[in-house]
């Protein structure tokens, strides 16, 4: 394993890029033969890599994007923003057949649905070249379908001295049906499921027997509650926080965005209550615009 300089402080996440469509202040969801109309529409970067990083660097936490970005114009609209956004592009791979990969989100009432089209390989020309960059510290892996297309790079990050984390990301197929999906986590450091998918994983209803089971693979494992905040569990400390009043407009991101300030203050203090904080805090920033970036970049 390579040593692991104490320089080092930069985040590298790993996932695909994607166009968000955002339409909010429905009155209704839509239902087959009826049109429906929404009071706004947001085109956004997206994708749960991309989120992550924005935020991370909003903190000041230095990072890197590592994925693949399509040449059609849906996914070049969104250069403006990606450079914009303080996030070390190096890693990037431009490919014809990385896109388009646009989601289309639906808010009402808090609650969203995502219709999304992934396109082409998942894994980024770049892969090797950034896991071994000299200042990366921690690999972000931010949806299990795109370890489950890499299933070497944990093997990979720690053999260059990183530490791991991975948001599961939701994926009805994958996490519902992968018999060895613990078995493709292996090596993972931090966790950071859902209540939703917690239950997936785990059939287990309440938080607490959802945080039992899931240690029983993960040493640290965060679970994000939505309005009922969060818990942290890492051997016999168990900490949880209170979600924090906030005026939602649109939940897109919001996950993603407590990742961030979650990694941040735990690469910095290995301190769960504290990181478990600053995680809800950044979560409640991302819900009161549209899009999942920080509203400066939007």
């Amino acid at each position: 394993m390579t040593e692991k300089s104490s320089e080092r402080n930069k985040v590298l996440c790993l996932g695909r890029i994607y166009c968000d469509i955002i339409f909010t202040g429905l009155p209704d969801m839509p239902v087959l033969g009826r049109e429906r109309f929404a009071e706004a529409v947001t085109i956004a970067a997206g994708g749960g890599a991309y989120i992550t990083a924005a935020h991370l660097a909003s903190l000041g936490r230095p990072s890197a994007l590592l994925a693949r970005l399509g040449t059609d114009p849906l996914s070049q609209s969104l250069n403006p923003e990606l450079e914009g956004s303080g996030i070390d592009l190096a890693f990037v791979e431009r490919s014809h057949d990385a896109g388009p990969q646009p989601t289309v989100a639906l808010v009402k009432d808090g609650e969203r649905a995502f219709v999304s089209r992934r396109a082409g390989t998942s894994r980024p020309a770049s892969l090797e070249e950034a896991l071994s960059a000299p200042d990366i510290a921690h690999l972000h892996i931010a949806e299990f379908a795109t370890l489950k297309d890499n299933p070497d790079v944990i093997v990979m990050a720690k053999d260059c001295g990183l530490t791991v984390s991975l948001d599961p990301s939701w994926d009805d197929q994958l996490i519902r049906q992968d018999a060895g999906f613990f078995e493709t986590c292996e090596g993972v450091d931090v966790f950071l499921p859902n209540v939703e998918e917690g239950e997936a994983l785990t059939g287990e209803k309440s938080a607490e027997a959802i945080l039992r089971h899931l240690q029983e693979h993960f040493p640290l494992v965060v679970l994000k509650r939505g309005e009922h905040g969060a818990m942290a569990s890492r051997g016999t400390a168990r900490v949880s926080a209170e979600a924090l009043p906030a005026n939602v407009v649109d939940t897109t991101g919001a996950g993603d965005a407590f990742n961030a300030g979650f990694l941040h203050s735990w690469l910095g203090t290995s301190d769960i209550e504290r990181s478990l904080a600053d995680g809800i805090k950044a979560g409640a920033l991302s819900v009161q615009s549209a899009g999942g970036a920080p509203p400066r970049l939007l």
